[in-house]
C-alpha cells in the first residue's frame, strides 16, 4: 500500500498530538497515558541485575514496564523490586504454551506481580498458517481468556508482521483473530513498528476497532525497503499522529521496545526523551 504508507509516514509534529487530543471523544480516558518499556530490550541488563537495572529504569524517567522473563526472581522478589522503584508493571509477556501449562499458577503469579494482563507475544507454527488454524488459535484464546477474566485478568495478544499477510483465500489473520475473540475475553497490543513493516496503516485499525487495542508497542522504522529499527523518534513513524489515534482507540498504555539495540541504556533513554514531547 505504498500511497497508504507515505500518509501514514507524514510527520505532522507534536502539535497534531495536542489537536488530536482535544477532539477526544467519550470513549477515551482523561487520564494521560504513561511511557512503558518492553524490558526485553534491556534484556542483557536484567540478566545480569534485575534489582539495579529497573532501578537505572526508573531513573530515565519510565514508570511502566512490560516483562519477559523474570531472571528467576520470585513474584514477591519482583514486586517488591518495581515499589522500590515506583514502577508498575500492566502486562506480561508469555508463550501460550507457558501459559496454558498450569493456568491457575499463571494468573495467581501475574496477580501477585501486579500485571493485568497476560499477553501472548507471539505463535508457535503449529498455531498459525491456515485458515482452520487460526481459527482455533482464536477459540484458544477465547477459552484462555475465559479464565483470565476469572482470575481478573485480561489476556492479549501481540502482533509481527506475519499476521498481516494474507492467506490462499485472501484472509488476512489478524482480522481473523479480531473477528473471531471476544472482545470481552481479549485484548490486543498492537505493535506499530511490525504493522508499519507490513505496509498496513495502524490508524485503519484503530479506527475500526475501537476499544480492542488496550497497548500498543512503539518501536521506529527507518522506513523502506529494509525496515531497519531504530530509536524512537529517529525513524519515519509520526508517533505523534498514531498515538493519538491509539489513545481514542482505548490504548492507554506504550511501551517502548527495540529488539536489537547497540546500547540497551542509550537506547532507551534516546526513546523515552522523544516521547516524553509527544505524550504530554
Amino acid at each position: 500500500m505504498p500511497q497508504n504508507r507515505r500518509k501514514f509516514l507524514v510527520t505532522l509534529g507534536a502539535a497534531a498530538f495536542g489537536a488530536a487530543c482535544s477532539r477526544v471523544g467519550a470513549a477515551a480516558s482523561p487520564v494521560a497515558p504513561r511511557i512503558g518499556l518492553q524490558l526485553y530490550t534491556i534484556r542483557n541488563l536484567m540478566r545480569d541485575n534485575v534489582e539495579r537495572t529497573l532501578a537505572q529504569v526508573a531513573e530515565i524517567g519510565y514508570r511502566e514496564v512490560e516483562f519477559a522473563g523474570y531472571f528467576g526472581r520470585t513474584p514477591e522478589q519482583i514486586r517488591a523490586a518495581l515499589s522500590a522503584n515506583g514502577l508498575t508493571s500492566p502486562s506480561t509477556h508469555m508463550g501460550l504454551p507457558e501459559i496454558r501449562a498450569d493456568l491457575a499458577k499463571t494468573f495467581a503469579d501475574a496477580r501477585a506481580r501486579g500485571h493485568s494482563f497476560v499477553t501472548v507475544p507471539s505463535l508457535n507454527a503449529s498455531d498459525r498458517g491456515s485458515l482452520d488454524n487460526w481459527k482455533r488459535t482464536a477459540a484458544t484464546f477465547n477459552s484462555v481468556g475465559a479464565e483470565a477474566k476469572k482470575a481478573g485478568l485480561q489476556l492479549a495478544f501481540h502482533n509481527h508482521d506475519v499476521e498481516f499477510r494474507a492467506l490462499p483465500g485472501g484472509e488476512i489473520p489478524f482480522d481473523v483473530l479480531l473477528s473471531e475473540t471476544d472482545p470481552q475475553l481479549v485484548g490486543f497490543q498492537l505493535d506499530i513498528y511490525w504493522a508499519v513493516k507490513a505496509g498496513v496503516d495502524p490508524l485503519q485499525y484503530f479506527s475500526r476497532h475501537p476499544g480492542r487495542f488496550l497497548m500498543t508497542h512503539v518501536k521506529d522504522s527507518a522506513g523502506p525497503p529494509d525496515h531497519r529499527m531504530v530509536e524512537v523518534g529517529a525513524g519515519t513513524i509520526d508517533f505523534a499522529r498514531v498515538l493519538a489515534a491509539a489513545g481514542r482507540a482505548g490504548a492507554r498504555h506504550h511501551f517502548v521496545e527495540h529488539d536489537q539495540p547497540a546500547d540497551e541504556l542509550a537506547s532507551i533513554r534516546a526513546s523515552y526523551a522523544h516521547l516524553a514531547t509527544v505524550l504530554r
